[in-house]
């Protein structure tokens, strides 16, 4: 059986982007995760250890946003649910969405996004 942990509108203030402008001023981000899972024995057993702990998980997020500077948020998506399916085999799938609200566009929009669906081999 599978199930998922979703964790919703994380927060980050981080120095992404081709400008160089957006390297030196940053700007906040924001990642949904959802993570489909093999309930294995979690779904019975009621330990934190049988399952992905979606505390840690927020923190390998945060690792990747906060970390190394990508140009591209498909860059940063990717990383994270490469990271997260390391971590955490019992990961099927992973989607990563990140949302970029002060993206250099001419334009009026709420926000850029991307979304990549990893599933480990």
């Amino acid at each position: 059986m599978l199930y998922a942990i979703k964790l919703k509108n994380c927060a980050f203030f981080a120095r992404h982007g081709v400008l160089e402008e957006e390297a030196a001023m940053g700007q906040r981000f924001f990642v949904d995760a959802i993570l489909e899972v093999d309930g294995g024995e979690a779904l019975s057993s009621d330990r934190v250890e049988d399952t992905v702990h979606y505390g840690e998980a927020f923190q390998l997020i945060e690792e990747v946003m906060t970390g190394r500077r990508r140009k591209l948020i498909e860059t940063l998506a990717m990383d994270i649910a490469k990271l997260l399916c390391s971590r955490y085999p019992q990961i099927h799938r992973a989607q990563i969405a990140i949302r970029k609200p002060s993206a250099p566009i001419a334009g009026v929009l709420d926000y850029a996004e991307v979304t990549v669906d990893y599933r480990p081999s």
